[in-house]
């Protein structure tokens, strides 16, 4: 038995003691139109409660297992755009955008994908400086530049990402009282508009994707169409509508992979 079974076994477990997450959960799966009835509803509610704990689990040791001599045999292509692989793992002399959320295998995707390019994340930073540095002393996110997302992108961060062309990696799926108030799974969802307005400004591609796990340390790439590149006349708001789109699409292929726990909706 391996980490990813151990902690979503431990997950489930514990799952009835979490009330509140059980009912946002269906409630949000329910609303989103992914499950025709309340028991299905709840068994994805459940098994993507589990998924996140083994994910975590697993990901903690990837970097043990994934290594530049091998990282290329634990991502499968097979379920993206050509040019979006491409772009993403071989055309690297150019900056990209990469526009995910939190679906798959987020932390180990990232790690993973440091070996093909450099790597920026807009990310959560640990409020515990122990827990920080432990990450960080574990290369529990790999070889890769985070970003507090209070922090925006300062010219230093941009300089960065252009000078080595890295991809830098936007999760666009959680609330925030700031964004463009749009849809996600035909619900009002405010959406950060980051990634829009920085691919605008500075002519960059926008790759939207997922990772999710298909077996023990080995990540399927799930992008709904090619990439993106949006001129800075566009609507911002249309174009952060089609990164919802796209996400939303790689979601339904694969429902007990997402964060449903997490109140995404609240207007």
């Amino acid at each position: 038995m391996g980490a990813y079974e151990i902690a979503a076994g431990f997950a489930g477990f514990i799952w009835p003691l979490f009330r509140k997450r059980r009912r946002i959960s269906v409630e949000n799966i329910m609303k989103a139109g992914v499950a025709d009835s309340e028991s299905e509803a709840r068994r994805i509610a459940k098994a993507a409660w589990c998924h996140l704990a083994g994910h975590i689990g697993e990901a903690l040791f990837v970097p043990g297992v994934v290594n530049a001599a091998n990282w290329r045999e634990h991502i499968d292509p097979t379920g993206a755009d050509p040019e979006s692989v491409k772009l993403l793992l071989e055309e690297t002399d150019k900056p990209i955008l990469l526009v995910s959320a939190h679906h798959g295998t987020w932390e180990a995707a990232t790690n993973i994908l440091s070996f093909a390019r450099p790597m920026i994340a807009i990310a959560r930073v640990m409020n515990s400086r122990l827990v920080a540095n432990w990450l960080k002393k574990h290369h529990f996110r790999g070889k890769i530049t985070v970003i507090d997302k209070n922090h925006g992108f300062t010219p230093d961060i941009i300089r960065q990402w252009k000078d080595t062309c890295a991809a830098l990696t936007i999760l666009i799926d959680q609330h925030t009282k700031k964004g463009a108030r749009l849809k996600f799974f035909s619900r009002p969802a405010r959406t950060f508009t980051s990634a829009t307005r920085l691919a605008m400004r500075t002519g960059a591609p926008i790759v939207v994707g997922t990772f999710v796990r298909i077996a023990p340390y080995r990540y399927r790439l799930v992008s709904e169409g090619g990439p993106l590149v949006f001129p800075p006349d566009a609507d911002r708001d249309a174009a952060t509508q089609l990164l919802n789109d796209r996400l939303e699409a790689a979601i339904r292929r694969y429902p007990e992979q997402y964060l449903w726990c997490h109140r995404r909706w609240r207007d």
